[in-house]
Parts: C-alpha cells; sequence; structure tokens
C-alpha cells in the first residue's frame, strides 16, 4: 500500500470549503499542525470563535474527506478559535452550586462524555521532572493489581512519555464507527498522542489545538468498561487541566511533589487550582523522598524529606506515602517494564500498591457518599 502523504491530505482538504467565505479550507489558510504517521492524520481548522459552532459540519466533511484516502486508517480534525471576549460576549450571571457541587447539566454532560469508565483519577504536578509520569503508570497498574478494569490516558500532548513507560510499539487499530482501539500493556488499556506522532516530533500546537486534541483521545476511543481511569496531566495548571477539570467527569486529582520548597510551592498551586474547580484531591505523594546508596547503603535525602506529608497535613489532605530516588524504579520505566509488574513483591512496587489502595478507597467512598443513603420502606 502507498503510504499516505501531506500532499495527499493536504489535496483532499482542498475538496471541503467554507460555506460562507466560498473558498476551499486550505486556500483560506484555516489548515495548521497538520501531522500523519502510520496512516493515523491529525490535523486543525483554525477559525473565529463566533462561527466555531456553525463549523462543526466543515470538520466532519474535512474529516470525511481524508478518511477517503487509500491509507488513511484515523483522522482526528479539531476547530480551534482565539479571541478577547467581548463585554456584550459575557454569558449572564447563573445561581451558583455550592462548594463541592456542579451544577446539574454540568455533571450530567461530563458524565455522558464517558458513560462506560466508572472513575477518572487525574495525577498531577506543580512542575516537571518530579516523577509524575513514573507515579501514574505505577498507580494504574497497581489499581490493575487489585482485579480492577483500568485505562491510562496520556494528556501531555507535548511530552507524552506513557508509551514508552509501557513498553508500546505501534500503532493502535481503527474500530467500528472510526472510533480508534486503545493499544494495551501489562493488562491496562492505553491511549497518548506519542501513538500517533514520531517520538521526536516537536507538537508545535497552540492551547485550543491540545485541549482539542486531548478531548479526541478521550471520546473517540473503543475504552469499554472500565472501573477507572487514570489521566497522566502535564505539568503546571494551564489550558488542558483546566479543560479536564471542567469536561470530564473527574472523581478526584493526586498531586505528586517532591519534598524541596521549591517543589511544593508549584503542588500547592496545583492543589489549589483543583479545589477553585470543585475536583476533589485524594492525596498527595512524596516522590524521590530519599536515596539509598546501592553499594553502602547509606540513606541520603537528596532533595529534603517529608515535606510533602507535613504540606498535606497543613492543607488537610490526605498523606498517600513516600517514593524512593531509586535506579530501579527510573531503570524499570525507561525499560517498559515498570517496577510494579517487573518485581511485583520488592518494598518499592509495595509502597504503589499501598498508594493505589488508598486512592481507591478514596474514590468509592466518595462515589457512595454521591449515591447518598439506601431509605428502605418496610
Amino acid at each position: 500500500m502507498t503510504p499516505l502523504t501531506e500532499d495527499a491530505v493536504v489535496s483532499a482538504l482542498r475538496t471541503v470549503n467554507d460555506p460562507e467565505r466560498g473558498q476551499d479550507i486550505v486556500s483560506l489558510g484555516m489548515i495548521s499542525g497538520l501531522q500523519i504517521r502510520d496512516g493515523h492524520v491529525a490535523f486543525a481548522i483554525e477559525v473565529d470563535a463566533a462561527r466555531g459552532p456553525k463549523l462543526e459540519p466543515v470538520r466532519k466533511a474535512a474529516e470525511k474527506a481524508v478518511h477517503a484516502l487509500p491509507g488513511a486508517l484515523t483522522v482526528t480534525a479539531v476547530l480551534t478559535a482565539e479571541r478577547e471576549p467581548q463585554a456584550q460576549d459575557q454569558p449572564q450571571p447563573q445561581p451558583q452550586p455550592q462548594q463541592g457541587q456542579q451544577a446539574p447539566q454540568q455533571a450530567e454532560a461530563k458524565a455522558e462524555m464517558l458513560p462506560q469508565v466508572g472513575a477518572v483519577v487525574a495525577v498531577a504536578s506543580g512542575k516537571g521532572g518530579v516523577g509524575k509520569s513514573t507515579t501514574a503508570v505505577n498507580l494504574a497498574l497497581a489499581l490493575a493489581a487489585q482485579g480492577l478494569r483500568v485505562g491510562i490516558l496520556d494528556a501531555d500532548i507535548y511530552g507524552p512519555s506513557i508509551p514508552r513507560m509501557l513498553g508500546v510499539i505501534g500503532k493502535p487499530d481503527a474500530a467500528p464507527g472510526k472510533r480508534i482501539m486503545p493499544m494495551r500493556a501489562h493488562g491496562v488499556a492505553c491511549m497518548s498522542i506519542g501513538f500517533f506522532v514520531e517520538e521526536e516530533t516537536p507538537m508545535i500546537w497552540r492551547g485550543p489545538m491540545a485541549t482539542g486534541a486531548l478531548e479526541q483521545l478521550l471520546t473517540d476511543v473503543e475504552w469499554g468498561e472500565l472501573d477507572v481511569l487514570v489521566v497522566d496531566l502535564p505539568p503546571g495548571t494551564g489550558d488542558i487541566h483546566l479543560s479536564m477539570a471542567q469536561r470530564v467527569p473527574l472523581s478526584g486529582a493526586v498531586i505528586v511533589s517532591t519534598p524541596q520548597d521549591i517543589s511544593l510551592l508549584d503542588a500547592r498551586k496545583g492543589l489549589n487550582m483543583f479545589r477553585k474547580v470543585d475536583v476533589p484531591v485524594l492525596g498527595i505523594i512524596e516522590n524521590m523522598s530519599y536515596f539509598v546508596c546501592p553499594h553502602c547503603r547509606e540513606r541520603s535525602e537528596i532533595f529534603s524529606h517529608g515535606g510533602a506529608k507535613r504540606e498535606a497535613e497543613r492543607l488537610g489532605v490526605p498523606f498517600l506515602g513516600e517514593v524512593p530516588l531509586d535506579i530501579e524504579i527510573r531503570e524499570t520505566s525507561d525499560g517498559g517494564q515498570p517496577i510494579v509488574v517487573s518485581d511485583p513483591d520488592s518494598p518499592h512496587a509495595v509502597v504503589y500498591l499501598d498508594i493505589a489502595r488508598q486512592v481507591w478507597d478514596a474514590v468509592t467512598a466518595a462515589q457512595g457518599e454521591a449515591a447518598g443513603p439506601n431509605i428502605v420502606i418496610q
């Protein structure tokens, strides 16, 4: 089969017209961020914000035109728009739900987004380099070790690492209805933008393009029945975090931090962001908590120690545990065989398993509260 080329995709998109402007979307300069990998195509259609809702048929027509090409397996197109809101655009004030509650319409829309997923747990950090992705992967595998049906979504559009950490090679298959089948590794369903682009290809996408792509990775994937979906968020508190909090039925968030003050400062920002959007914080994990020399067995607290536990106590959230800085954790993650599956009886794996138990207990307890009391009339 002849490989799908950029010229072929662009030619197909030239057949799609903007109905109001009377020209094709390529000539109008509306196409950006085109990515092609092994038959999987992704691109953005830039539109004026005021016309965004009206151009959904154009987006669908663009996907259909490219999907008709020989060799096109999956096609993801997102509408993007950026502008400063004008005073007349501001919505009228609406009655606000009480703290910790969501408006009924908002909660309903979120539930419909992932109807087969029982719980969604976000793993976040205020800054990069604290081992968040390693934690997310081992947490997902530890939840699966409890017999749960687990998926993991790599929400870091700009720096996807889940494919490497899970040792997944290849590309997703297309499911019926132009949906995407998730990849599987160690009994866990997984999805990442990294399956659609080369590992060293930078994603030069603006915020709306990244959030649009993320939403399609959530909704266009045939996740199947899952007890829990773990979402590895990018570092910081940006567009993707806000979109996840506003549009996805998050059951809670886990914050990962190293013990030193500068990391805890950023972790505090992340925690407060989730609180502002009424997402429960399930707890804080102290990663790289200490280092034990493999030769002399002497313990060193390279990044200080205990800061995350003190911060959790100060903020009134659970402290889930401390994970050491250890070469075995790093090597197994880099090698695609995370320590929870490669050495499940090791002390480090036991820590992740204990954290997973606490997270799942918190999620199920919250779900039980949301369901309300069981009233029996005799």
